[in-house]
């Protein structure tokens, strides 16, 4: 969440934990409509910190529903789980609904949040600052076309792997949960394109892609042109992707 707007994503590695036993996490207000939020859901999942020095204790609103109550100083709470999408947000004084220190449009997706109250109230300083939890695949590229020149691996028009030559394979990088344009260019030559597709990567998840193929089939081998074969690696490496 942000003070208002969207949210943009950064890599990540492994899903970030609260500080506090579960029996010293914030209360979840019990007529709240927004669950707990277990480790895989696919949808989004939004965790509220209170780091405001000067602030009392407070309850947070979500388009005027109370989820949580009594949140102290110090205090994180358990992921919840929202739909994504755009909300009123507010945090009012604990118990009084008419003191609002914050109030706002935010916007969150498919993806792990904290949110934390930062800030002063004597300074007029306290909002929210957004964090994008490790809510990330791992993902490596391997060179596996034998005709095919060094390639650069682009997500989005974003360089993830350079100068990729035949036989190499990349390490794992994290990267945001989602859906990419992943393309594949000559390496050096961001304007040549030789093969793109669009990709889905899942929280907790590694994946490998292999270059594989001919860019120039020879006679005979009609029907394995270059592509990108994409499959899950490890434990939950049974499915394979096109």
């Amino acid at each position: 969440m942000g003070a208002a707007g969207g949210v943009t994503a950064v890599s990540g590695i492994a899903l970030a934990a609260g500080e506090h036993p579960d029996d010293e996490r914030p209360k979840r207000d019990e007529n709240s409509m927004i669950d707990e939020q277990p480790a895989d859901a696919p949808g989004a999942a939004v965790r509220v910190a209170h780091f405001s020095p000067d602030a009392p204790n407070v309850d947070v609103y979500v388009d005027g529903n109370r989820i949580l109550s009594d949140v102290a100083y110090g205090d994180v709470s358990p992921y919840l789980e929202i739909e994504p999408g755009t909300y009123t947000v507010a945090v009012t004084a604990a118990g009084d609904p008419s003191t609002v220190a914050f109030e706002g449009d935010v916007t969150v997706e498919a993806a792990f949040y904290t949110v934390a109250a930062i800030g002063e109230l004597g300074a007029s300083s306290f909002e929210p600052l957004v964090l994008l939890d490790a809510g990330s695949a791992l993902v490596r590229a391997v060179h596996a076309s034998p005709d095919a020149p060094a390639v650069d691996v682009y997500a989005d028009d974003e360089l993830l792997f350079e100068n990729l030559s035949f036989g190499e394979s990349s390490d794992y990088i994290a990267v945001p949960a989602g859906t990419y344009t992943v393309s594949i260019r000559p390496a050096g030559d961001p304007e040549t394109t030789v093969f793109s597709a669009d990709v889905t990567r899942e929280i907790g998840t590694a994946y490998t892609a292999y270059a594989i193929g001919y860019l120039e089939p020879p006679a005979g081998t009609e029907g394995r042109e270059f592509t990108l074969k994409r499959v899950e690696d490890g434990p939950m490496g049974e499915k394979t992707k096109s």
